[in-house]
C-alpha cells in the first residue's frame, strides 16, 4: 500500500468486495526518437506500445469488449503496488493473476452497462466523497497529488477507478435488492463492540534527516550519516531555544508525507510505526520535544501534540461504514450465482484461453490483488 507518511508500517488484508480494484498504476511509455537532422523538422512522434504489437481483442460479449493493452495496464499496475508493499509476484504466478483480473474487467463493463441514470448519481456521489475523505486525510490536495505521482497517477484517473467501483456497487445493490435498514447497522454495532474499539493513540509531529536513499532505500555514507546526526543535533537546539517547531519542520524535514503539515502525522496507534519512533512517541508529554531518534530511516526530533486516550467510536461516526459494509457483504452472499446469469446473458467469450478463469486463480499466500479498505489504506474500492 502507499504510505501515509515514511514511517507508516506495511498492512494488508483481503478485501471484502468482489469488485474493480480502486488503484490504476503506471502505463509503459516508450522513448520519443530522436530529432531530425538539418534542416529542421518536427520531432518524430513517439513510439507506442501498438505500434510494435497488435493490440488484440482478448474477450467480448454485449457491452463489452477488452484489449490485451489493458489487460497489461491493470497487471502492470498490480506489479508496482504489490513493490511498493516490498513484495512480488513470480513470473510463473503471473498467467493466474491475468485471468482473475480480466475477470474484474468483466465484471466493471458488464455492471457499468446496466446502470441507470440514478445509480450513476448515486455513484458519482461516494466517489467525490471518497475523494474527498482522501483529501482531508491526507491534509490537502497537494499532498495526495504526491502520493499519486509515486505511482504515476492522476487524480482524475483515481477518481475513475472508484467511480467504476462505486458504479458497481450501486448497480448490485437494486438488482439484488439490498436494503441495509438502521435498525440493522445499530444491531451490528451494539452485537459487536470489539469492532469499534480505538486503541490510545497519538498526535505527533516529526523532523526527519534521512539516512537512507529514499528512491533505492541503500544506506547512506558514514560520513553523511555523521553530518545529518549534527544537523539534527543543532536543529533540536533551536527548537528547544524556543524556534518554532512546525516551521523548522517545513524547513528541514525530509519525510514528504508530513513536511508541508509542518512535520504532522495522521493520529497513529501502537503498532503503526517503527518501534523506535513509536517507543519515542508514547513516552512523550504533551507539547514536550524529544531527543534526536535514531530508526532505520534516520534521525528524527519528535513533538507529541496530544494523547487520544483509548475509546468506543460513537455510532453516529461509523454508521455509514457500518452500512456500506453489510450491503457488501449481502452482496457477497449473492453475488457469484447474479454474476454467472449476467454474464452468460451477456454472451462474454475469452477469446485466450490462457486467461480463462480457473478455479482459485490466486495462489494462497499471495498479496490480495486489492488494497484493504482500512483507516490507514488510501485506495480502498469503497
Amino acid at each position: 500500500m502507499l504510505e501515509l507518511n515514511i514511517v507508516y508500517m506495511k498492512r494488508t488484508t483481503l478485501p471484502l468486495v468482489l469488485l474493480l480494484g480502486a488503484l490504476t498504476f503506471i502505463s509503459w511509455r516508450a522513448p520519443a526518437q530522436a530529432p531530425a537532422a538539418t534542416p529542421p523538422a518536427a520531432p518524430a512522434a513517439p513510439v507506442k506500445p501498438l505500434d510494435l504489437f497488435p493490440d488484440s481483442v482478448i474477450a467480448k460479449g454485449k457491452d463489452v469488449e477488452i484489449k490485451r493493452s489493458e489487460l497489461d495496464d491493470e497487471m502492470m499496475h498490480l506489479k508496482a503496488r504489490v513493490a511498493a508493499q516490498g513484495q512480488k509476484i513470480n513470473p510463473e504466478q503471473v498467467p493466474l493473476y491475468e485471468q482473475s483480473l480480466l475477470e474484474d474487467l468483466i465484471r466493471i463493463r458488464i455492471l457499468r452497462a446496466m446502470a441507470t441514470a440514478d445509480d450513476k448519481a448515486a455513484a458519482k456521489k461516494m466517489a467525490d466523497k471518497k475523494m474527498d475523505d482522501a483529501i482531508t486525510q491526507l491534509g490537502s490536495a497537494e499532498a495526495l497529488d504526491r502520493q499519486l505521482k509515486a505511482v504515476d497517477l492522476s487524480r482524475q484517473e483515481l477518481l475513475s477507478k472508484w467511480l467504476d467501483a462505486a458504479t458497481a456497487e450501486t448497480v448490485l445493490k437494486r438488482e439484488l435488492n439490498i436494503n441495509i435498514t438502521d435498525n440493522e447497522v445499530k444491531k451490528f454495532y451494539d452485537e459487536n463492540p470489539s469492532k469499534f474499539e480505538q486503541p490510545e493513540m497519538v498526535r505527533a509531529g516529526h523532523i526527519l534527516l534521512m539516512t537512507i536513499d529514499a528512491k533505492t532505500k541503500a544506506p547512506l555514507s558514514a560520513e553523511v550519516k555523521e553530518a545529518k546526526h549534527k544537523q539534527s543535533e543543532d536543529i533540536l537546539k533551536r527548537i528547544r531555544s524556543g524556534e518554532d517547531f512546525a516551521k523548522l519542520a517545513r524547513e528541514f524535514s525530509e519525510d514528504p508525507g508530513s513536511k508541508d503539515n509542518g512535520g504532522e502525522l495522521p493520529p497513529f496507534a501502537r503498532g503503526q510505526m517503527v518501534p523506535e519512533f513509536e517507543a519515542a512517541a508514547f513516552s512523550l508529554n504533551t507539547n514536550q520535544v524529544s531527543d534526536v531518534v535514531t530508526s532505520p530511516y534516520g534521525y528524527h526530533i519528535i513533538k507529541l501534540i496530544a494523547k487520544l486516550p483509548a475509546r468506543r467510536i460513537e455510532l453516529a461516526t461509523v454508521a455509514e461504514r457500518v452500512k456500506q459494509d453489510l450491503g457488501l457483504q449481502a452482496i457477497q452472499k449473492q453475488f457469484t450465482p447474479y454474476y454467472a446469469k449476467i454474464k452468460e446473458a451477456a454472451g462474454v467469450q475469452i477469446l485466450d484461453e490462457r486467461l480463462k478463469l480457473k478455479e482459485n486463480p490466486v495462489p494462497a499466500g499471495l498479496p490480495p490483488r486489492q488494497p484493504a479498505a482500512s483507516s490507514n489504506t488510501l485506495f480502498a474500492p469503497k
